[in-house]
């Protein structure tokens, strides 16, 4: 048994899974060629790295990843989301995904690079309009996703009435841990899902071991909604920092990177990320998904897509024998 084909624009991964793009510093080169490597498609974060590094990182992951497609993840929300867009383009990677707003112009600086611009989204209404404004596909998150989150409403909820508010393919993210749930993706009209926290977990995640072990040891109670600078609440893992920001509404910025367009300067998120990438995952963020207690262990990403597809078999068997 085999997954569905998943076809956007030029691109027909032999996986429908799409690796999420992970500030800061958790999906670069290392993680992105893994994924596209063995089928799936990659994405690089833009996230808190300059221009020249994420350009670096595309010229990485496209010679390890041979055919396979690797994309860029900007943020709309971060002061350098135009200049990133345009050097992302200008090396012709596969696509560019991005979420935390929407733009215009994103959409015809792609058509004009003839590249495919995805959309993330989390509502019906704002599909509509990605689509409108010619998103190739929409990426719907649930608020079972980590990071920053746009809804309050689980994915399977909203899936259904994206999937029928538009025509282009729409992946499933959020809350997406093993093969039972892409099967589950699929049978509410889904074309694809996005995986970021299970892919954390894993041997070639451009996160150090430190950011890791943190995945592996979370119990089902140690993550938490807290709310950042950008004014969104984002799904963290406990620990002294999500303490301390919980705690106190009067914090001192030690650093400001300056990176939002629309910042409340009670702390330094992108800084806070930062610190966790270095390997200081007590004092720093460490995004994860609502499901990040049930990964135990961390593997080789070809064994990762291994188990996906044994389990969604499974799943797919189990459906059949009560048809």
């Amino acid at each position: 048994m085999k997954f569905p084909e998943l076809r956007i624009g030029h691109m027909i991964p032999k996986i429908p899974v799409i690796q999420g793009g992970m500030g800061v510093g958790i999906s670069l080169s290392d993680l992105s060629s893994a994924v596209a490597k063995v089928g799936g498609i990659g994405i690089i974060s833009g996230t808190g790295i300059t221009i020249d590094e994420m350009r670096s990182h595309i010229r990485k992951a496209r010679q390890k990843a041979a055919k396979g497609y690797i994309g860029v993840n900007v943020l709309f929300a971060m002061n350098d989301f135009a200049e990133k867009m345009k050097a992302a383009l200008e090396e012709k990677v596969d696509f560019i995904i991005s979420g935390a707003g929407i733009s215009r112009d994103m959409y015809t600086w792609g058509k004009q690079a003839g590249i495919p611009v995805l959309s993330i989204v989390s509502s019906a209404k704002l599909a509509k309009i990605s689509e409108r404004l010619g998103a190739a596909a929409v990426v719907v998150e649930g608020f079972e996703a980590g990071g920053h989150l746009g809804t309050d409403r689980p994915l399977f909820e909203i899936l259904p009435e994206v999937v029928e508010a538009v025509d282009i393919p729409v992946i499933a993210a959020g809350g997406i841990i093993n093969g039972a749930d892409i099967a589950k993706a699929f049978d509410l009209g889904a074309s694809g899902v996005q995986m970021g926290t299970r892919f954390v977990a894993s041997e070639e995640c451009d996160a150090p071991l430190s950011f890791k072990q943190k995945y592996i040891e979370a119990r089902q109670e140690d993550t938490l909604l807290v709310k950042t600078t950008v004014g969104l609440h984002g799904r963290a893992i406990s620990n002294h920092f999500t303490d301390l920001i919980s705690a106190s509404d009067k914090l001192r910025i030690t650093k400001c990177r300056d990176c939002l367009k629309n910042c409340s300067y009670r702390f330094c998120t992108l800084d806070s990320l930062l610190k966790s990438k270095d390997g200081d995952v007590e004092n720093g963020l460490v995004f994860a998904g609502a499901r990040v207690s049930e990964i135990n262990e961390i593997l080789p990403v070809k064994k990762i897509m291994e188990h996906l597809l044994e389990e969604y078999e499974r799943a797919m068997q189990l459906k059949n024998s009560f048809a």
